[in-house]
């Protein structure tokens, strides 16, 4: 009736802890045991060097115990999250089962010696994950979502067995620390294709362009498991490459590829957030771009500040996945967001390039990256570079006065780049006992281009060109599609199966 208006009454939300099944309290509970005895394998490992092995099949390292910590600390929070998210749903135990056989599967992964175990995990790794996009399965669109992925997953599975087999024959080792002890000999056909095949399938798991359709088709699956996945599995490309750093690192032309593909992905995934209207979405190709930025520091030869990058990655991405429902209420249609900090000109730039060029002398001091003419020097850049974009976004989405924004811009940036150089170099000694951690290359002209071509893209991003073209929004609109098949297109869908 006309004038009368209704209050839309919004019940408690549920309670976890009451008329919750077994399987998840007991799950939870364990996920968190996971994590606490593998903070004390990683201060064992630290202060006693813990190694323990089953020779030709299990090895524990400095990488081992970094990622049993991070695995079962995201595992833990997403797990103790979607008590409350998936309460009363009918997928609760599958789900609660799913992420933690997920958890168990990796941990067991970065364990694991023996190539054909290896294979094996990594295959039942991406297999799960499909379960998990899949979840509810009362919708067609995530049965697809989870058929577009396992087809993608299984890919990267077939690339990765033509890589440990043409390494088998290459070597004679069935182990991965065989493979590494014999990397000198490797050269020839056999190893470009083993080389290629480990980059691809690395590709395939990060979401990189032109292989992240699987990860914008994936919005059907419950956000915890969105979490997982961007916070954890996309993250499996960088451990894999670590892993066969002896053998990516073998020509320096491989190298500088694979740092002009992670370029390439970084801008693209810039580009296309652009286009994309929703929170969980403009997330997914903010992951493509981030996972752009760890290859690339793959391909520079700093493991180690992969690695890094995929850990501070993971904790940001489940924040803002497990957050996004507070994301949508803080972006309501009456807020409008501009791209500038707050100010233009010269002031703008002054202040810009001079906490930039403080924040980088700090990383080098700090890290010793950068101080010499090698591939160091482009890593400490790419990462000053990304940290102050990171920190002008923070400060242009606190809606601060132009005035303060000048000064709340180093304020946010220097200790963020002092702390990511500190992590850096904590995360490396871990590391210290693998084959190959770093391996700089001498700067060429290729990579001045990469560098340059790079930063120039990125700044005319920034600037907002890429929107004076209809044709160049049209192609990015297209290739940021997901699967049209996995789309909802109604709203009553959301009701079925009980998941909000």
């Amino acid at each position: 009736m006309a004038g009368r208006t209704s209050k839309q009454t919004v019940g408690a939300l549920p309670d976890a802890t009451a008329d919750s099944p077994f399987a998840p309290v007991a799950l939870t509970w364990l996920v968190w045991s996971l994590f606490a005895a593998s903070l004390a394998a990683l201060v064992a490992r630290v202060r006693l060097g813990f190694a323990p092995e089953l020779p030709g099949v299990f090895a524990v390292d400095g990488l081992t115990v970094l990622l049993w910590v991070v695995v079962a600390f995201f595992a833990g929070v997403v797990l103790s999250y979607s008590r409350r998210y998936m309460a009363g749903d009918a997928h609760e135990t599958e789900f609660s089962l799913a992420v933690s056989g997920f958890a168990a599967i990796v941990m067991t992964l970065v364990a694991a010696d023996h190539v054909v175990l290896f294979g094996l995990l990594w295959l039942a790794m991406g297999l799960v994950m499909a379960e998990l996009i899949g979840t509810v399965d009362e919708w067609e669109q995530a049965r697809t979502a989870a058929s577009v992925a396992r087809r993608y997953f299984v890919a990267s599975s077939a690339l990765l067995g033509v890589a440990l087999a043409a390494l088998w024959w290459a070597t004679g080792a069935t182990t991965i620390s065989g493979v590494a002890a014999n990397a000198d000999a490797l050269g020839g056909p056999v190893w470009l294709v083993a080389a290629v095949a480990l980059v691809l399938a690395a590709m395939i798991q990060s979401a990189l362009v032109p292989f992240h359709g699987w990860l914008l088709s994936s919005m059907t699956a419950p956000t915890p498991a969105s979490a997982l996945m961007h916070a954890g599995f996309v993250n499996a490309g960088g451990v894999l490459l670590l892993r066969f750093a002896p053998v990516v690192t073998v020509d320096g032309t491989l190298m500088l590829a694979i740092v002009a593909v992670g370029a390439t992905s970084a801008l693209l995934g810039k580009l296309l957030k652009a286009t994309r209207p929703d929170v969980k979405s403009k997330l997914a190709c903010s992951t493509v771009g981030q996972m752009g930025f760890m290859i690339m520091q793959a391909g520079l030869g700093f493991f180690g500040a992969a690695i890094t990058h995929l850990v501070l990655h993971g904790f940001y991405k489940a924040y803002h996945f497990l957050g996004a429902g507070g994301e949508v209420e803080r972006t309501t249609p009456g807020k409008k967001a501009g791209r500038s900090t707050g100010g233009s000109g010269l002031v703008d730039v002054v202040v810009t390039l001079a906490t930039g060029l403080a924040g980088g002398a700090a990383f080098v001091l700090l890290t010793g990256k950068g101080a010499s003419a090698d591939t160091g020097l482009l890593l400490a850049l790419f990462v000053t570079f990304t940290t102050l974009h990171a920190a002008r976004g923070t400060v242009r989405n606190a809606s601060l006065p132009a005035s303060v924004r000048y000064g709340a811009v180093p304020l946010v940036f220097l200790p963020a780049i002092a702390v990511y150089a500190l992590v850096y170099e904590a995360i490396s000694a871990v590391l210290s006992g693998l084959p190959v951690v770093t391996a700089p290359t001498e700067l060429s002209a290729l990579h001045a281009l990469v560098a340059a071509v790079f930063l120039a893209a990125y700044v005319a991003i920034e600037a907002g060109v890429h929107e004076r073209s209809r044709r160049l929004y049209v192609a990015l609109l297209n290739a940021g599609q997901p699967s049209p098949d996995t789309l909802l297109t109604n709203a009553e869908e959301y009701d079925d199966g009980g998941v909000q």
